[in-house]
């Protein structure tokens, strides 16, 4: 069966020529991803496949010894022209499949899900597939997560072509180097032929004071700066550094060589051209000249080397970030219920997920403020980026700016190398920022200025960035009480609640209880290779009695808890402790009102309770006798908050 070629197969195939992968060697970093797929989709197999105009290549081929097959019988030649993840329930039931040796032969597959390998620009070089040889259906969730896995994938390749390209400049690098000594060792042999090959060397030669004012220029060195011939008298090369700790450091470093009347070989400055201002990057060498009244340097523009080099930290930065959301157990499957307040939520989300409206989403803790953000996102045109996640209550006091907007190295005392904040991470995507209010004053100025000029500055640096953030905030606060008692910027709120959503607690949609309490016994059967569990009507009536303060959270600790205790027959709910109410009857308030307490205070009863669950689990934090479960926090955000807090896990002080 001839196979269905994409209406820009040409481009495609010159996309895929450019990452100069195809009939490479094995390699660990692509193989360990369809390690981790196979084990996660609980299959035998799992490819890393890239479709050339007559074959399906696999890069990796975890538990298949095939390399590649024909594209006319290929199921990723069909996978490619799907946008997103191309799923078959039963390979023999669709007639494409059947031409396909691995379903026709001796392996006779069955279920097969590939997601697309997309690149920047829109074209689908390949998959990330998983096969079985049983029938099977594949969850949102599971889609969900191939997805992030092909991500990951597709970080690698770019790595890997970032990589190659970096060392072509550094072959570059060196030829260069190698004219600037064969140039260098000509002047010092005729002085006769200086003038010519000074002006007219492809090499930048300079000649300049011990204070940095320049003397003499050639045309290479005018052309990397900006210079024209008139402004090189008076010009200062130290004028051309930026004002950053970094630059500076290196500035210093480089006239004290020279001052001292030594030779200076390789060193890397960053400087700002002066026609523009545009950055660049050189490398430079310098030795003084007899009687140390000037001094002679010569240099090479590296400015396309470092900026490779700080895409490639940019895509390890995506990329550990990636690794990070696959490594964490969330929940990404499709909001469930049916109850009138979750069908105005799931409204408002269709609404405003085309849009680039700021959302500022409010509720309880525990009722799924990130499950509406994430729907948000993958519903809007950035879902193609990552979206990248921050809670604020975790992050202390004095590193909010870092966490936000980034540093450069020796901005501060720590720093000892550049960081991407998580808005530079979030560019082109979307930026959720959980427990909003926690965000000081002080910061919030800033945060506030960001969001309004779309640009920044990194700790410690001067040059401005522009960014592409849409911003998703969440806070179970009464923001405009806290705006009327001053801890909240008014014209923050405003920027932020563009378009609010306010997620109902879980004791006010009690019709979502029973399929809500049935969809995670089935996730937390199937993580604990548990047969099929049963709730009876009686326990089910008795969840959606009880009110629920922890909401879906503790709905969610509670099933897994009845899970792992379950034996056999059904399952029983400890809510032993807990107020159960019928759902009709109302509530009565507290005689005598609470007394209100201080933000220290706030602090110190957290600080007091997390290290009681420390000191009772023994310090262990993850797992399902943890003090995350405990607590009932996300084992990620305590982790952030022992931290902050300087706790011992072990002690608990």
């Amino acid at each position: 069966m001839k196979a269905l070629l994409p209406e820009n197969e040409l481009e495609r195939l010159a996309a895929l020529r450019r990452y100069r992968i195809l009939d490479t060697p094995p390699d660990g970093a692509f193989d360990h991803i369809t390690e981790v797929a196979a084990s996660l989709f609980r299959v035998p197999i799992a490819i890393v496949s890239l479709v050339d105009h007559d074959r399906i290549w696999f890069k990796s081929h975890h538990g298949l010894e095939a390399r590649q097959v024909e594209r006319d019988a290929g199921l990723c030649a069909s996978a490619i022209l799907s946008p997103d993840v191309y799923h078959l329930r039963d390979a023999i039931h669709a007639p494409r499949a059947l031409a396909n040796p691995l379903v026709a032969g001796s392996l006779g597959l069955r279920f097969y899900a590939a997601a697309p390998l997309r690149t920047h620009d829109g074209f689908n070089l390949g998959t990330l597939c998983v096969i079985d040889r049983q029938p099977r259906e594949l969850a949102p969730a599971e889609a969900e997560m191939l997805t992030k896995l092909a991500a990951l994938v597709m970080d690698q390749m770019e790595l890997r072509l970032a990589a190659g390209k970096v060392a072509d400049l550094e072959q570059v690098e060196r030829r260069m180097s190698e004219q600037l000594r064969q140039a260098n060792e000509a002047l010092v042999q005729s002085e006769e032929r200086f003038h010519d090959l000074f002006d007219e060397a492809p090499i930048a030669y300079v000649h300049e004071g011990v204070d940095s004012r320049f003397i003499q220029a050639n045309r290479a060195a005018m052309r990397i700066l900006g210079l024209k011939p008139e402004e090189i008298a008076g010009m200062f090369g130290k004028s051309l550094v930026p004002d950053t700790p970094d630059a500076q450091r290196r500035l210093r470093d480089a006239l004290d060589s020279i001052g001292r009347g030594t030779d200076t070989s390789g060193v890397v400055l960053e400087l700002r051209r002066k026609d523009n201002g545009k950055p660049v990057w050189v490398q430079w060498w310098s030795r003084p000249a007899a009687g140390g009244s000037y001094t002679r340097t010569m240099f090479i523009d590296i400015t396309e080397r470092v900026l490779m080099e700080h895409e490639q930290v940019r895509l390890e930065a995506q990329n550990a970030y990636l690794r990070e959301e696959i490594r964490i157990e969330q929940d990404f499957a499709d909001i469930i219920g049916e109850s009138p307040g979750l069908r105005k939520v799931v409204q408002q989300i269709q609404l405003v997920a085309p849009t680039d409206a700021s959302v500022l989403i409010t509720g309880e803790s525990g009722t799924g403020k990130e499950l509406v953000a994430r729907a948000i996102h993958e519903h809007s045109s950035r879902n193609g980026r990552t979206l990248v996640k921050l809670n604020c209550s975790a992050v202390p006091e004095g590193l909010f700016e870092s966490e936000f907007f980034g540093h450069v190295r020796g901005a501060f005392t720590g720093a000892i190398k550049d960081k991407l904040g998580r808005f530079e991470l979030a560019d082109g995507g979307s930026l959720f920022l959980d427990e909003i209010g926690e965000v000081p004053l002080a910061m919030q100025v800033k945060l506030l200025r960001v969001l309004q000029e779309q640009e920044l500055e990194r700790i410690g640096d001067t040059r401005t960035r522009k960014v592409d953030v849409r911003i998703i905030a969440a806070t179970n606060r009464d923001l405009k009480k806290e705006v009327d008692a001053g801890r909240f910027r008014q014209d923050l709120f405003y920027r932020l609640s563009v378009f609010p959503i306010e997620v109902p607690p879980l004791r006010e949609r009690r019709e979502d209880i029973p399929p809500l309490a049935a969809h995670y016994v089935r996730q937390s059967a199937r993580r604990m290779n548990r047969p099929d569990l049963r709730i009876t009507q009686a326990a089910l009536s008795e969840l959606a009695a009880y009110d629920w303060p922890g909401n879906v959270r503790e709905l969610q600790n509670t099933v897994e808890r009845a899970v792992i205790l379950s034996r056999g027959g059904p399952l029983r709910f400890d809510l032993a402790g807990s107020n159960a109410t019928d759902a009709s009857r109302p509530r009565t308030q507290s005689a005598s009102k609470p007394d209100l307490l201080t933000r220290d205070e706030l602090k110190r009863q957290e600080r007091d309770a997390i290290a009681a669950a420390l000191k009772q689990t023994g310090g262990m934090v993850f797992g399902p006798g943890g003090a995350a479960k405990l607590l009932g926090m996300k084992p990620t955000t305590l982790a952030s908050r022992i931290k902050a807090l300087r706790l011992n896990r072990k002690t608990g002080v």
